[in-house]
């Protein structure tokens, strides 16, 4: 279950402790996360809400290896990142962790199946091999018969999932989502979180997403609200105001 307590839970996938992470303009300091706590056990939904600015993005960041904390700890499965070396760091992010992102970073002169294959191309899978893993995931996501398209041929839906095919391909420990339905209409959205909801479900995948959408944090197991740095569980938000 998911627990922002600080406590230890021996079942946690992802344990975060006494996060902090302060960024310095000039001569202004800014605290973004102040010593946050967070366990996530194998197979969760965890969406984070707050206002823009409030850190969503970069906790996403940190617990993904794309950056590093001021102090604290993130654990993955037994991995403390925070201290991985620059290549070791690089090497992890590409076994545990997929990435989908608001506007897909799609590549537009690939067609969807090579879009999908580049993380595999890191590995020492052959191409036949390449070509299997590729095939079921676009299998998955419904798109088995827009491999060969490019993503000019597709619709906004059509990319994103494309673009979660691509971060599943490599069976990744754990999804980041940021604001993975923001740039989408409410039908193409709702398909993109029945996905979502699927992966967990049916697959096991453990899933942390950003959303400014109270309909797409609906879909999660918890929703966690970032408050000044710290977060807050939406029941204990909702309490207390």
């Amino acid at each position: 279950m998911v627990s922002i307590d600080g406590r230890e839970h021996s079942d946690s996938l992802i344990r975060v402790r006494n996060l902090n992470k302060v960024y310095r303009r000039g001569g202004e300091t800014i605290n973004v996360l102040q010593g946050l706590n967070l366990d996530v056990e194998k197979g969760e939904f965890v969406a984070f809400m707050g206002p823009s600015g409030s850190g969503k993005t970069t906790l996403l960041n940190l617990l993904g290896g794309l950056d590093t904390p001021t102090s604290g700890t993130v654990t993955v499965d037994g991995d403390e990142i925070t201290h991985m070396s620059g290549r070791h760091l690089a090497s992890w992010r590409a076994r545990h962790v997929g990435f989908i992102f608001q506007m897909y970073n799609l590549i537009p002169v690939l067609t969807a199946f090579q879009n999908v294959e580049l993380p595999l191309l890191l590995t020492k899978l052959s191409k036949a091999q390449r070509r299997q893993h590729v095939e079921t995931a676009l299998n998955l996501v419904g798109l088995s018969d827009r491999m060969k398209h490019y993503p000019r041929q597709l619709s906004g839906g059509q990319e994103q999932r494309v673009a979660i095919a691509r971060a599943i391909v490599t069976d990744p420990t754990f999804l980041l989502c940021d604001e993975p339905t923001g740039d989408l209409d409410r039908k193409a959205a709702e398909e993109i979180l029945d996905l979502l909801t699927e992966l967990e479900s049916k697959h096991g995948k453990t899933i942390l997403m950003v959303t400014h959408d109270p309909l797409a944090a609906k879909r999660a197991d918890m929703v966690l609200h970032l408050d000044k740095g710290a977060l807050v569980e939406a029941a204990q938000e909702a309490a207390a105001s």
